[in-house]
């Protein structure tokens, strides 16, 4: 059974299936912060989507980042691992020319629900 939560004008949030979350990309609400704020407050809003549907971030199991700019990885990584502390996913980090506008960092993550 397909299940699709929180729906957007193009996308659902979150799909479940099979015991697992996939979570559409997830991006800062405020712009105006620098690498490592965008960053925590990106996975916060994950943090909040996965209590909603019985997870945590214990149970992420795989995450794909987009970042704008490489440079900032290591302020993106401080807030990446404040967040997940020793229970990190598997994770892919890929430059990309832009995302939204202001957004600096966009995560994609799959869970077990």
């Amino acid at each position: 059974m397909i299940e699709r939560h929180h729906r957007t004008p193009i996308m659902h949030r979150v799909v479940a299936h099979g015991g697992l979350l996939y979570f559409g990309g997830m991006v800062a609400e405020d712009k105006s912060l620098p690498m490592k704020g965008q960053t925590a407050q990106a996975l916060a809003r994950i943090g909040a989507l996965l209590e909603q549907h019985g997870s945590d971030k214990s149970k992420v199991l795989a995450a794909t980042i987009f970042v704008i700019d490489l440079k900032q990885k290591d302020a993106m990584n401080e807030a990446w691992v404040e967040f997940f502390g020793d229970d990190l996913p598997t994770r892919a980090t890929v430059g990309v020319a832009e995302l939204g506008p202001g957004s600096l960092v966009e995560i994609v993550v799959t869970a077990a629900a």
